[in-house]
């Protein structure tokens, strides 16, 4: 299993009890914010406002929460004002990384996350980096329980999906970023959909062993426990064995 897909998994649990203590809601709503000021309060004519909506909903935000937080978006109740900023950089043993943050102090921000970096063995890299080696595409997540591979396959080619990856515990289905909504609403008429997010995926991987894993995956709880950091795309790869530590 490549790194990604793993880290992608343990993030997601880990987010379950984040949840908990309000930080999920704290990133969502602030994706919900500059979703609906960059494109309008309309979910019909703003995918991105539809899939924070989704996102949102599926976290268990109440719907009131959701509301306040696009009309803050547009303008209609007063709150902060966030940037969506991407910082690109390496960790350690040259795992490329793509840190997309939305902050309300620019500054700040990349003075702490330079920080993160440096004292794993990491660095900051130039605008355009590794951006090249990402390619965004819309991922959706099934789990494999009680779902035979041929059905959710035929299912998800039918509703418009690039590709279906069969991971340990679960599916992992691939679209174009604009088919991502069109396939997670068929999908979701049958099957239970534990995510679906646009999202940067490496075109190829980095092997990463010893020391260098080990102040990897503390690069990257780090990076995501950072309150501004709202995605950490990478393209390591990594034995389940050392990965395991991170969950």
């Amino acid at each position: 299993m490549s790194g990604h897909s793993k880290w992608a998994t343990i993030r997601r649990k880990k987010e379950k009890v984040d949840a908990q203590r309000g930080k999920v809601f704290t990133r969502l709503i602030r994706e919900l914010q500059i979703a609906a000021r960059e494109g309008g309060g309309d979910e019909t004519s703003n995918a991105r406002l539809r899939s924070a909506v989704a996102a949102a909903k599926s976290a268990n935000m109440p719907a009131a929460n959701i509301e306040k937080a696009i009309k803050r978006g547009t303008g209609e109740l007063p709150g902060v004002t966030y940037e969506q900023v991407n910082y690109e950089g390496y960790g350690p043993g040259g795992v490329a990384l793509l840190i997309e943050v939305l902050t309300d102090n620019r500054k700040r921000t990349v003075s702490e996350i330079r920080h993160i970096l440096s004292k794993r063995n990491g660095s900051l890299g130039e605008a355009g980096s590794v951006n090249w080696m990402f390619e965004r595409k819309g991922m959706i997540i099934v789990s494999r329980e009680d779902i035979d591979e041929d059905e959710i396959m035929m299912s998800a080619l039918e509703a418009g999906a690039d590709d279906v990856v069969t991971e340990e515990i679960e599916y992992t289905i691939f679209t174009v970023p604009e088919d991502l909504d069109l396939v997670r609403e068929s999908l979701a008429e049958t099957y239970e959909i534990q995510s679906a997010e646009s999202a940067m995926i490496p075109q190829s991987t980095v092997k990463v062993e010893g020391n260098n894993a080990t102040l990897l995956l503390n690069l990257l709880g780090d990076l995501e426990d950072h309150d501004d950091v709202q995605h950490v795309y990478s393209n390591f790869e990594m034995d389940d064995a050392l990965l395991e530590q991170a969950e």
